[in-house]
């Protein structure tokens, strides 16, 4: 059984996606299940997890009735304003769909990472999804690692997400520079929490432009380096599979992120840490127990 636990869906809205730029225009346009599952029957994936891709309240109803329609999406990350009076209510709205497993924030968009994580009120938040076993996914780029790792030290009662190992900014390491050195000491912090898992996922984009037209050797090596630390700090029971699809599309089709996974896999781990990253880690953070993930 194989599960990707990061795919975007929408309905393209320019004023709804504010990250989603005029040089990308693979993403300016609708974004649905069914344009990526001839990619997953190819693949052999059996299901998904959905994350949210909008900052507002409706994108959570949206992906849960997505699920609804699509038996492979088992999962959904929404999103809600953590500081809000209203999300104990959302929350409880939210929990009666079986594929509702969290939220997320596009915390790497915030101009001040430090307060937002050190509010009071969104660190409330984090608490009442954490009474509810729910989980919480952290999205940030390399350089603001250090200011989330005292936020995700303290909210230790259910299961935390990194997505896209942190987001390395591969573009930019060069020999000699020592960034490779300085995330990898910001990642074996937040690795040495047990509560906190960590997603292999959306790094071609990192290593490459939207004007790529090939994956190159260095690009491949740099991701699979990536993995690796990944793997020796996280262990194999808290690395997941995720393609960041369809963003992936702005430096790789589906096939190429899912053969660079594929590959690592079978290079690096043995038949059950395989089992652990394709399915048996996603299972346990996000507690799946969608009908299609038993037949």
């Amino acid at each position: 059984m194989k599960i990707d636990t990061h795919q975007h869906y929408w309905r393209y809205q320019a004023a709804e996606f504010p990250w989603i730029n005029k040089g990308m225009p693979a993403l300016q346009r609708d974004c649905m299940p069914d344009d990526c599952a001839n990619d997953l029957r190819i693949a052999a994936v059996d299901a998904v997890v959905a994350v949210q891709a909008r900052t507002m309240v409706e994108e959570t109803d949206f992906l849960l009735n997505l699920a609804t329609q699509y038996p492979q999406v088992v999962g959904v990350i929404g999103w809600a304003d953590l500081a809000s009076a209203e999300l104990p209510h959302k929350l409880a709205q939210w929990r009666m769909h079986p594929a509702f497993k969290g939220l997320r924030h596009i915390l790497q968009d915030e101009p001040d990472v430090g307060a937002w994580v050190n509010a009071p009120a969104n660190n409330q938040g984090v608490r009442a999804l954490q009474e509810h076993a729910l989980v919480y996914e952290v999205l940030v780029f390399e350089h603001q690692l250090p200011s989330v790792i005292s936020f995700c030290g303290r909210h230790d009662q259910h299961w935390l997400v990194l997505d896209h190992v942190g987001k390395p900014a591969l573009r930019d390491w060069h020999p000699g520079t020592g960034r490779a050195a300085i995330w990898r000491e910001h990642l074996r912090e937040l690795a040495a929490m047990p509560h906190v898992m960590c997603k292999l996922s959306g790094l071609v984009t990192e290593a490459l432009g939207p004007d790529a037209v090939a994956l190159p050797t260095r690009a491949v090596n740099l991701i699979h380096a990536c993995f690796d630390d990944a793997l020796s700090l996280f262990g194999p029971d808290r690395i997941m599979y995720g393609s960041d699809w369809p963003v992936c599309q702005l430096a790789a089709p589906y096939h190429k992120v899912y053969d660079m996974a594929e590959t690592w896999a079978s290079a690096t781990l043995s038949p059950a840490q395989q089992t652990a990253f394709w399915s048996g880690n996603a299972v346990r953070c996000y507690k799946l127990t969608s009908p299609s993930l038993l037949t």
